[in-house]
């Protein structure tokens, strides 16, 4: 019994192929074919200059990320000068105030919040 039940899905499976070849022509598949081919020929190029752009890619910025290292630093550097030298004036300007109230204009009395921008935050 289940010899039969595998020749009638033999027999069932080879008339459905023989009706599906006369559905399709041989032209349009080898049509088909081609263009398969081109297409995987072009992607294969393609992929071949992409590994070359990322080789090209990583050596340049083997050449460059000591340069982007040393320059972060002396950025972090510079921005840690620069808010140190913002501390030092706040605290002599509130000295100063308290010294001498009306040194400066009615509107710097006002608290002044830090308006300049975080570097570290995107935009």
């Amino acid at each position: 019994m289940e010899q039969t039940g595998k020749e009638a899905t033999r027999e069932a499976s080879e008339q459905v192929s023989n009706e599906f070849k006369t559905l399709v022509d041989a032209q349009d598949l080898d049509s088909l074919k081609q263009l398969q081919h081109l297409i995987l020929g072009r992607l294969q190029d393609g992929n071949a200059v992409l590994s070359h752009f990322n080789e090209f890619s990583e050596n340049c910025f083997a050449e460059v990320a000591g340069d982007f290292s040393r320059h972060t630093r002396l950025l972090r550097s510079m921005k840690s000068d620069l808010e140190y030298i913002f501390q030092k004036l706040r605290s002599m300007k509130s000295r100063i105030l308290a010294t001498y109230p009306d040194a400066f204009s009615d509107d710097s009395k006002q608290e002044i919040l830090d308006q300049r921008p975080d570097l570290e935050m995107p935009r």
